[in-house]
């Protein structure tokens, strides 16, 4: 074991973990209440909302499994450069109005608003599944990086002592996630971005000095992994496959109930609209990152006997911890290794608190216990949290990697299939309907998932055969565009059936009445006809006119 690393790496641990705990006294309010601990009262600004993105959406699986796509793969990993460069055109023009209606209808999740605007429990059932199911596998892969640090540190067991790490690690995020609810992963992210940015850009600049430069650590790559290899005849290959794949992912980061809940959690569309244009900072540093993959490469850790073990235990996922080993002192090994693994803190607690408030708000709510008061609500959303990290945990131990991965591909084919329920109706309800929308979430799923089946399991790129052209893409595309076409192809006739169109706003519950009733200000008076009186202005109130005795 590399003690000194592991000191360091244990200290910033419980430095973020009494973090955590604090987090309940930060801007204090009731956390018997959801929206207090599922949404931190929706206070969030500027600066808090970027960290808490950035911890949620650049996890500590994408700081280790991007950079070893392209060291195992080469430039096709690069895609996600440019798809975290076009999520950020649709934050701006889309999420802003799904904050407000959110807002306004006192919504927690995307199925609350998805309800709001249709009044169809089926289709927000749908879309809560839908996140709940995408959301299990995005956390076990989080342990999945935390567990690639902690053998990168040395700890080599037998039995259950080798998972004990990550039962300990479980066992802290889950006592702050339930004590502190979103507010506890807002603090830790400031501090887990700090260290991110630290580790990235002390080793952009350590190992080509090291390596003697960047065009020497080119000139080590193979020429095959530096370019796309040109596409075969009759097909576009490669760059299809590479096109689709960034705007598919696009599309569906941002529909992950996680990205939601830290968007809910804002305090107004312009903080939205703010951090849209200051993000693109991450991706700055997601593409430092990714060229760690050749660095590692150009440094050959896959080839020192020293790592051997890693390599054997996570392949390529173990390429960023084995260049960090072998490139920098130990002290400063702990930090990066702690920087990751705080990293896995981060968007796990996110993500099992927007699965608890899914549950609770759209399953347990909805179909269970109708009259379910706010306290109860509240405390059934924090056993759930429990329950879901729990599951990962036991996935994670009880089963090979692999599947986790192969989930989280499948993950993100369903996930896109909920954008025309909320990205496309948000904003052009009456051309959908409810059924219609559910129908076309429907034909997407089982195409997506028939898809992903034909590949193994192994590959979210789908050779799409049309005319004897062959146009291979993300899977969740072509599936996103049958959905599309169903939903309005049908949705016309589901109008005629009787089904109630899209409102474009919020339920009508008392809260939005008179929201949107202070917005208007008061209602005019009606003006005279010529030769009348116009009539006075009726006060409420203590300060009211009496009315005038009838003679």
């Amino acid at each position: 074991m590399n003690v000194t690393a592991t000191i360091v790496f244990v200290l910033l641990f419980v430095f973020v973990t009494i973090v955590g705990f604090l987090a309940a006294r930060w801007r204090a309010a009731d956390l018997s209440h959801l929206h207090e601990w599922g949404l931190a009262g929706r206070r969030f600004g500027t600066f808090v909302t970027w960290f808490l993105l950035g911890g949620d959406l650049y996890t500590a699986y994408t700081f280790v499994a991007v950079p070893a796509l392209i060291f195992g793969g080469g430039a096709i990993g690069f895609f996600a450069v440019p798809y975290t460069i076009m999520i950020y055109p649709i934050l701006y023009l889309f999420f802003p109005r799904l904050w407000r209606l959110a807002r306004d209808g006192g919504h927690i999740t995307t199925a609350d608003i998805v309800e709001g605007l249709y009044h169809d429990r089926w289709l927000a059932l749908a879309i809560a599944l839908t996140g709940l199911l995408a959301t299990m596998p995005y956390i076990a892969l989080q342990l999945i990086g935390m567990a690639v640090v902690i053998g990168g540190l040395g700890f080599h067991a037998q039995g259950w002592l080798a998972d004990l790490p990550l039962i300990i690690a479980f066992l802290i995020l889950a006592a702050f996630t339930y004590t502190s609810g979103l507010r506890a992963p807002a603090l830790i992210a400031v501090v887990k971005d700090t260290l991110i940015y630290l580790a990235v850009f002390a080793a952009i600049i350590v190992v080509p000095w090291e390596l003697g430069g960047f065009s020497a650590i080119f000139a080590k790559i193979p020429a095959a992994k530096l370019l796309l290899p040109a596409p075969p005849p009759a097909s576009t290959g490669a760059f299809s496959a590479y096109g689709s794949l960034a705007l598919g992912s696009a599309i569906a980061l941002f529909l992950y109930p996680h990205s939601m809940t830290a968007i809910l959690s804002s305090s107004s569309g312009e903080v939205i609209r703010r951090n849209a244009s200051i993000l693109p900072a991450y991706s700055f540093l997601l593409g430092l990152l990714a060229l760690l993959g050749f660095m590692a490469a150009a440094w050959g850790v896959d080839k020192m006997p020293a790592f051997h073990d890693g390599f054997a235990a996570f392949g390529p996922n173990f390429a960023i911890p084995a260049l960090f080993l072998a490139a920098f002192p130990s002290w400063f090994v702990g930090i990066a290794f702690a920087a990751i693994a705080i990293g896995a803190l981060v968007p796990a607690a996110i993500m099992s608190i927007a699965a608890a408030n899914l549950f609770t708000r759209n399953i347990w709510k909805a179909f269970v216990e109708r009259a379910c008061p706010p306290e109860r609500e509240a405390a059934i959303a924090k056993f759930v949290s429990l329950v879901v990290k729990a599951g990962a945990l036991v996935f994670i131990i009880a089963l090979p990697q692999r599947y986790a991965i192969e989930l989280q591909l499948l993950g993100g084919v369903w996930i896109s299939q909920t954008a025309p329920a909320l990205l496309l109706a948000s904003h052009c309800p009456r051309l959908f309907s409810g059924p219609g929308l559910l129908l076309g979430w429907a034909a997407g799923m089982a195409a997506g998932t028939a898809m992903a089946a034909a590949q193994g399991f192994q590959s979210a790129v789908y050779p799409l055969h049309l005319a004897g052209y062959t146009l291979p893409g993300y899977a969740a595309l072509y599936a996103l565009a049958l959905n599309l076409a169903v939903a309005l192809v049908l949705s016309p006739f589901t109008h005629r059936a009787g089904a109630r169109r899209g409102r474009g706003g919020v339920a009508a519950g008392p809260l939005s009445r008179a929201r949107a009733q202070s917005r208007r200000g008061p209602r005019p008076l009606p003006v005279p006809p010529p030769g009348r009186r116009a009539p006075r202005a009726r006060l409420s109130g203590p300060a009211a006119t009496p009315p005038r005795p009838r003679r």
